[in-house]
């Protein structure tokens, strides 16, 4: 008597979990889609059935072409099972999970939910040292400091390649070689940076620098309209005190809440500021928020200000300056690889500018010794900074086209020198004149270079090129004052209007980026960059080998019994097909 197989057999299921080393690509790994075709399952019949086979379809179980963890796995195969149940196979697709390649996929999926794509990118590389503590909006359990991870070595915090890139100072020329732009914030299509493009990283992170030339824009434009209220010279316009108050209000205001904020990136993100201090163009701008101070205290309502301010409000507002002077200047005289021949450009005279902006406020306050030290001290190195700049030696790094928009910076210097003489010794006389009169004509050379001013996208940072037109219709005004006449009273005039009216479009498109295209503050890509061109592959090329290895054999201690059993057989079949044919 022929007994039949049972109704019920046993099955087993089978998930391929082979590891494959990632290569690094952040957007190309997905797990692959449920496969629609079905595994025949063959039952024969008895001998009094008929004859016949019954075949009897079941889904095949998905597989998966990458090594996850087991609870990155489990979540999917639940929430497969629950489309199942519920009879919603057409939303299955869109309940799958995104693994990305780049270290931070081997956390547990999230199942609660359905727009928990991936985790975001760890910024805590960048982070204050003081203040990493547990890593927030983590999925992965935290990984012992010495035990390498081979998928994201370098881009981990706490690990040895993350501090090496980020802690050692990048060189001055890697700059000017994997950055573009009026500002060097534009990385090249051929470079690679630290942190993700895609993501919008933290406001703190991309709150740079420059924005204190929003207050120097505004800071000197107090002073403008100052003097044309109260030299006698523009006494014909009747300008009004109030709009002088008014300014400088709001140059108060902007001054208060950018310093805040650029305290609170110094407290979380400070490894980011000494990024930007390594930066040759932006290693200048630290020394904006003191002559926006200075320009403060300069442009005083006359009713608020007394005849002398105290000589304390100089010391706080030079100290910083000239702590930065003796830094900065060092590195030009003493050489290597941030010598002046290295990293000379425009914005370079922002650094000499404060020199003579101090000296104006020395003067204010009745140190007129010290007004003269500083003028001195400005006038030696911007000889230095001027030359460097006209000869451009071979040594020099080429300053990209897109950077021209900074040789307003040119301008700045004479304006000011010219204007802190004759604070100085009260009157303006041929000194004064001369280094008005230089730039005056640098002024003329770049009015009549249009093209130097042209295709670019707006930047926070242009507010820094409206002080030196400002700064030349200072210098105008007090030249129209001396030598009274229609053409220089007319000259004082167009520059003030000139200046007042690059500010003002300044502003709108400011107001227009922040609050209603929110584009004021993008990813600030500038301080991101690789110490080299490959990542810093080279240095630590032998170090990752070396971890990466011995992580992939403790990988492979760890590999279930079923998945080493399924290779093994895999390898014998390869064997035997190769010895077949």
């Amino acid at each position: 008597m022929t007994s039949g197989p049972s109704s019920s057999s046993t099955e087993h299921h089978f998930v391929d979990i082979h590891p494959v080393l990632s290569d690094g690509n952040d957007n190309v790994n997905r797990l692959r889609d449920r496969q629609s075709s079905n595994t025949a399952v063959k039952f024969r019949r008895g001998s009094g059935g008929g004859g016949g086979d019954v075949v009897r379809t079941q889904p095949q179980m998905p597989t998966f072409s990458r090594q996850i963890s087991l609870e990155s796995g489990m979540a999917v195969l639940d929430m497969e099972k629950k489309n199942a149940k519920g009879g919603s196979s057409g939303n299955t697709k869109e309940e799958q999970r995104v693994l990305l390649r780049n270290g931070k996929s081997l956390g547990g999926l999230s199942v609660a939910g359905g727009d928990a794509g991936h985790r975001k990118g760890d910024f805590s590389i960048f982070r204050t040292k003081s203040t990493l503590g547990a890593r927030q909006n983590s999925l992965m359990p935290l990984r012992k400091e010495n035990e390498p991870d081979p998928n994201h070595g370098e881009g981990v915090a706490g690990s040895t390649g993350a501090d090496d890139r980020v802690n050692k100072s990048v060189p001055a020329g890697r700059y000017f070689a994997a950055l573009r732009g009026p500002e060097l914030d534009q990385v090249r299509d051929s470079e690679d940076i630290l942190l993700p493009k895609d993501e919008v990283w933290p406001f703190l992170l991309r709150f740079p620098i420059g924005c204190f030339g929003i207050c120097l824009g505004l800071g000197s434009q107090a002073i403008l309209w100052g003097a044309l209220a109260s030299n006698p010279a523009m006494a014909f316009l009747h300008v009004s005190p109030v709009i002088n108050i008014a300014l400088w209000l709001l140059a108060l205001a902007i001054l208060v809440s950018v310093s805040v904020t650029y305290t609170l990136k110094c407290i979380f993100y400070f490894e980011a500021i000494r990024r930007e201090y390594f930066h040759p163009v932006r290693v200048n701008f630290f020394f904006a928020p003191w002559i926006a101070c200075m320009f403060l205290a300069i442009g005083t309502p006359a009713r608020w200000a007394p005849k002398h301010l105290h000589p304390a409000i100089w010391c706080a507002f030079i100290a910083p300056v000239f702590v930065l002077e003796l830094k900065i200047y060092g590195q030009w005289l003493s050489g290597g690889k941030r010598r002046l021949c290295k990293v000379a450009n425009p914005s370079s005279h922002l650094s000499v500018v404060g020199n003579f902006v101090g000296a104006i406020l020395a003067a204010k306050v009745g140190w007129g010794e010290a007004g003269k030290f500083l003028w001195a001290v400005g006038l030696g190195h911007y000889v230095c900074v001027f030359v460097t700049l006209y000869q451009r030696l071979p040594t020099n790094e080429a300053l990209p086209k897109e950077l021209h928009p900074v040789y307003s910076m040119f301008i700045a210097t004479p304006s000011a020198a010219s204007i802190a003489w004759t604070a100085i010794y009260g009157e303006f006389d041929a000194v004064s004149t001369t280094f008005y009169f230089i730039a005056l004509f640098l002024y003329c050379s770049l009015v009549v270079r249009i093209n130097f001013f042209r295709g670019f996208k707006f930047s926070v940072a242009w507010w820094s090129y409206t002080f030196p037109m400002t700064t030349a219709s200072l210098a105008t005004i007090k030249y129209a004052e001396a030598a009274p006449c229609f053409v220089s009273k007319g000259l004082a005039l167009s520059l003030s209007l000139m200046s007042s009216t690059m500010v003002s479009v300044l502003f709108v498109s400011t107001l227009l980026h922040a609050f209603v295209w929110r584009s004021l503050f993008p990813n600030d890509l500038a301080i991101a960059i690789t110490k080299s061109r490959n990542g810093g592959a080279k240095a630590h090329g032998k170090e990752k080998n070396a971890d990466r290895k011995g992580y992939d054999i403790k990988r492979w201690a760890k590999q279930s019994p079923l998945s080493l059993v399924a290779s093994i057989r895999k390898g014998n079949s390869g064997d035997k097909d190769s010895e077949g044919k």
